[in-house]
């Protein structure tokens, strides 16, 4: 196994993240207070709350959590979830338990770093870009083209990160089957699930479709409670997860006891947290398209089908890398330029920022954006 890199996005995060005076980068939805999430708890999760022993749980995650958990699929039973603390452990070990020396693996670009530099440490990969000429369209037929003999996982995210594209229903079915039919384990990174802008394009789950899929989700991004840490992977293939579960005796071990109570009760009341999410953004987007109509010389715009964040063009002087660093020192409005989401696999457009638009009110933020902008 070779080493890994830096992690671009959290070093870029650990200089920025807390200092910037508005952080519209986010890559989650609004969250909420432990007073709130509490209010929404049914009798028997708020007497669990006030009763909690804080002892070790269960490796897999606590039956109750991975109950609620079983309950947001249609081919899931809560004997096919394990937890893990938050979904970065998840991916990670997922890759370590599929994949090894001799293997081979197709990653979407752009990506959340992980997808990519996990497998990379691991075996050879193939990567397969998104068109950003094309509203940044996935080519099954060039999927299909990178599959090998010895490919062992197809990894995919959708609503995706960083551009918020969706793929047509009936192409992730077409995917889901293509790994099936050649014993390829198919991941579907999913953890923005519930956020589409048009609830009619919400896709499937991965491992609904097809018996050896992974479907990997969360409570940070579309529930917007990135400090519970705890995240899942459903899996219907009985072998699979035993050796995720022995994985996992070497990180964590088991999740937060505290944690997984509140998580049960966001899962349990998933549906009203994300209309709320979902209000949120829906009343953000006009807010963002009539800011990036207003600087049109400068941006070229598109809302994002699903999930909080978005992928602008930059088209200004001085290029995004330049832009993005002297907007947050002057201005404290942090963006994520392209060089985050640079790929060693396929080439990745160098003129692109992430920007999250899921956080309530983000007037402030576009108002010193704005005023640096009258500035150049």
């Amino acid at each position: 196994m070779s080493r890994l890199p830096d992690f671009r996005l959290e070093v870029y995060f650990s200089r920025w993240e807390f200092t910037a005076r508005h952080h519209l980068t986010a890559s989650d939805a609004q969250t909420m207070t432990m007073a709130e999430l509490l209010a929404l708890a049914d009798p028997d999760d708020a007497r669990a709350w006030e009763t909690l022993s804080l002892g070790y749980t269960e490796t897999f995650g606590a039956q109750e959590l991975r109950q609620a958990v079983a309950s947001t699929y249609e081919q899931v039973g809560e004997d096919a979830v394990i937890c893990f603390t938050g979904a970065e452990e998840a991916l990670y070990l997922a890759m370590q338990v599929l994949l090894g020396p001799g293997d081979h693996a197709v990653v979407i670009t752009p990506n959340y770093q992980a997808a990519e530099t996990v497998p990379l440490s691991l075996c050879e990969v193939t990567g397969v870009a998104l068109d950003p000429e094309r509203d940044w369209a996935l080519d099954l037929d060039a999927v299909e083209a990178a599959i090998r003999p010895a490919t062992r996982v197809v990894s995919i995210n959708f609503p995706h990160n960083p551009t918020g594209t969706l793929i047509p229903a009936a192409d992730l079915a077409r995917l889901a089957a293509m790994c099936e039919e050649r014993g390829i384990h198919l991941f579907s990174d999913e953890v923005y699930r519930g956020l589409e802008l048009d609830p009619a394009r919400t896709l499937p789950q991965a491992a609904d479709l097809s018996p050896t899929a992974l479907s990997l989700n969360v409570t940070s991004k579309s529930l917007g409670l990135p400090g519970l840490r705890i995240g899942w992977i459903a899996c219907r293939d009985r072998e699979l997860r035993s050796r995720l579960e022995r994985a996992k005796h070497y990180t964590t071990i088991c999740n937060s006891a505290p944690s997984e109570v509140l998580a049960r009760i966001a899962i349990k009341a998933r549906d009203r947290i994300l209309e709320r999410n979902r209000g949120i953004i829906a009343a953000n987007l006009p807010r963002f398209e009539a800011f990036f109509a207003q600087y049109g010389d400068l941006f070229e715009w598109r809302a994002p089908d699903g999930g909080c964040v978005a992928f602008p063009r930059y088209l200004g002087p001085g290029g995004v890398e330049s832009f993005c660093t002297e907007l947050v020192e002057r201005a404290g409005v942090l963006l994520l330029p392209a060089s985050i989401y640079r790929s060693e696999l396929t080439d990745t457009p160098r003129d692109r920022f992430r920007i999250g638009v899921g956080r309530a009110d983000p007037e402030p933020a576009l108002s010193a954006f704005a005023a640096y902008l009258k500035g150049l």
